[in-house]
């Protein structure tokens, strides 16, 4: 019964989808200023290129100021210079892509997004700096990154912050690079660096609202890297001991660094944002908030309302790049067709067709039954497959959705030289 309901409200809700009807969700995306755009794999090339397709369209009709990624910082920041046309930022997008050398790289080191990057550069020929879309990212992991990518900017300037960044740095070195060490270290000996950071994040807080205006962003940018070391410093220092809370620590980061970019962009910005559907999803229509998780789309909407709209994605079968393991060499592999009564097979059962479901108050069950929801991770295991769906509340988790009933692995590229860390 609670199945052969839930088939009846996706006959009654869903829609044919297909690249020609993205105008639909557009007008339901209307004004909202955080427009969240999931993927249920890190691997799939359709994900990238809808949520392109979408992203270019919402640029050129609803004034988008930024794209912001579950990336790094620093090598997201080289990238955003190369769509901005900037000095010195790379003859061309793989080229710019050259900095995304942490595992998994294939995450945006992929034709899609070289595709993007090209269109977003053409986009920004000839507006000005302040018109010009940004790529940026703002996720936790870049530690020593974001140290380098400080010091080579304070390097540049005649300030104090220079002395008062290399004293801050000097607590992480007897860690040689190596997150774990300072983790385990911080974590079971109280020996971490939280004060130091904190206390470089105060000098240059705000500093780009004091910047030429020639400078702004790259003052902005030494203040994200100080955020991200903060981030960072405490996501390594607590993951040792806690999983749920390095989990919140970095989606409350991510929350963070999106409303420092929104406050940069001026009042009435506008984003979009690209990270998985466990970010974006919100978490208190899944099992998480059983586990006390908090996750993007949970905070979003919880501050901000009516201004969030999130997109969920999934798929029936096909490939997908992922890895065996943390570091591991990516591999094409196969996903299989969904598990008997996931969201995604009973999708495939309504008819083996693309889908786009836009929910509405009128068809509670979607927003009532718990039901399992594919998400496959940088690392993936197709033979465990039983461990990939995540107990959901479809309609309360997502504002709408879309439905591949078959998808095919993105097409990764080859850039600089891999680190796992």
């Amino acid at each position: 019964m609670k199945f052969q309901s839930i088939l009846d409200s996706i006959t009654r809700v869903a829609v044919p989808f297909n690249r020609n009807n993205l105008s639909r969700l557009v007008e339901r995306i209307g004004e909202a200023r955080y427009v969240l755009l999931g993927e249920a794999s890190h691997g799939t090339s359709e994900y990238y290129r809808i949520r392109a397709e979408l992203t270019r369209q919402l640029i050129t009709e609803k004034d988008i100021r930024f794209i912001a990624v579950e990336g790094d910082w620093p090598s997201c920041y080289t990238l955003n210079r190369y769509v901005k046309g900037y000095a010195d930022s790379g003859a061309s997008a793989a080229d710019a892509l050259r900095d995304f050398t942490r595992w998994p790289t294939w995450m945006w080191a992929n034709q899609e997004i070289t595709e993007l990057a090209d269109w977003l550069r053409d986009y920004n020929e000839g507006r000005s700096d302040e018109e010009k879309v940004g790529f940026y990212g703002i996720d936790v992991y870049s530690l020593w990154e974001s140290m380098d990518e400080i010091l080579k900017y304070l390097s540049a300037k005649d300030t104090g912050d220079l002395a008062a960044a290399k004293r801050a740095f000097e607590c992480f070195e007897p860690h040689d690079r190596n997150e774990q060490a300072y983790g385990i270290s911080a974590s079971l000996y109280g020996e971490g660096c939280e004060d130091e950071i904190v206390t470089l994040l105060r000098r240059l807080q705000d500093k780009w609202k004091a910047a030429h205006p020639k400078d702004q962003e790259n003052a902005l940018s030494a203040e994200m890297n100080a955020l991200a070391v903060k981030g960072a410093e405490a996501y390594y220092r607590t993951m040792i001991r806690h999983d749920t809370e390095s989990w919140n620590i970095r989606d409350r980061h991510m929350v963070h660094a999106l409303e420092k970019l929104m406050e940069f962009h001026g009042q009435g910005s506008r984003a979009v944002v690209w990270e998985h559907n466990t970010h974006i999803g919100d978490a208190r229509a899944t099992d998480m908030a059983e586990e006390g998780m908090v996750n993007v789309g949970q905070l979003l909407r919880e501050k901000h309302g009516e201004d969030v709209f999130a997109l969920g994605f999934g798929t029936y079968q096909g490939t997908v790049i992922a890895g065996k393991a943390w570091g591991a060499p990516q591999e094409e592999m196969k996903v299989p067709s969904a598990i008997k009564n996931s969201w995604e097979e009973l999708l495939h059962r309504t008819g083996a067709e693309d889908k786009l479901l836009i929910f509405n108050s009128n068809e509670p069950v979607l927003e009532e039954f718990v039901v399992g929801h594919r998400a496959i991770g940088v690392v993936y295991h197709p033979e465990w497959e039983r461990g990939n769906y995540v107990p959901t509340r479809i309609a309360k988790r997502y504002d709408a959705f879309i439905y591949l009933d078959q998808t095919r692995a993105l097409a990764p590229i080859t850039v600089g030289s891999l680190s796992s860390s």
